[in-house]
C-alpha cells in the first residue's frame, strides 16, 4: 500500500496527529498546499472545524484531487466543540469520485483555553495505533 498524510491546521494541534500518523506509515506529514504528485492507496487528510465548516482551503484541496491518484480518503482532526469533519469531507470527495474510508481519528483540540493540553500524548499514541491499522 502507498500511503500519503496531507493535513492544514491553524493552531498545530492537527499537524501532531499527522505527523505521528506519518512515522507510523513511513512517510511525510505535508500541508495541503503540497499536492498529491504520486498515486497513492491511501490518503490520510487531517483538518478540522472552522465557523462550523471545513476550512475553504480543505475543500479546495479536496476539489483538486485526481481519482486516477488517490484510491481513498482517511479523514482524521480534532477539534474543541465540535465532532468530526467526517461528513463535510465526504460531500467534497463525492463530487470528485474518490470514496470515503468509513474509518477515522478524531480527538479534542485545545481552543481558548477548552480541553486544555488537547490533544495530549494519549491522543498521539492513538493516533498513531489508528494509523497502523492500515
Amino acid at each position: 500500500m502507498k500511503y500519503a498524510v496531507r493535513y492544514y491546521t491553524k493552531t498545530g494541534h492537527t499537524r501532531k496527529l499527522a505527523e505521528v500518523m506519518a512515522n507510523e506509515l513511513g512517510v511525510e506529514a505535508l500541508p495541503i498546499s503540497e499536492p498529491i504528485t504520486e498515486p497513492v492507496d491511501i490518503l490520510f487528510l487531517g483538518n478540522s472545524y472552522y465557523a462550523f465548516s471545513i476550512d475553504p482551503e480543505v475543500r479546495d484541496f479536496v476539489r483538486s484531487l485526481d481519482p486516477k491518484m488517490v484510491g481513498k480518503i482517511v479523514n482524521f482532526g480534532s477539534a474543541a466543540m465540535l465532532n468530526s469533519t467526517y461528513k463535510k469531507v465526504k460531500v467534497e470527495a463525492d463530487k470528485v469520485g474518490i470514496p470515503m474510508d468509513d474509518k477515522e481519528f478524531h480527538c479534542r483540540g485545545e481552543f481558548k483555553g477548552i480541553h486544555k493540553g488537547r490533544p495530549n500524548a494519549e491522543d498521539l499514541k492513538a493516533a498513531a495505533e489508528f494509523a497502523k491499522t492500515f
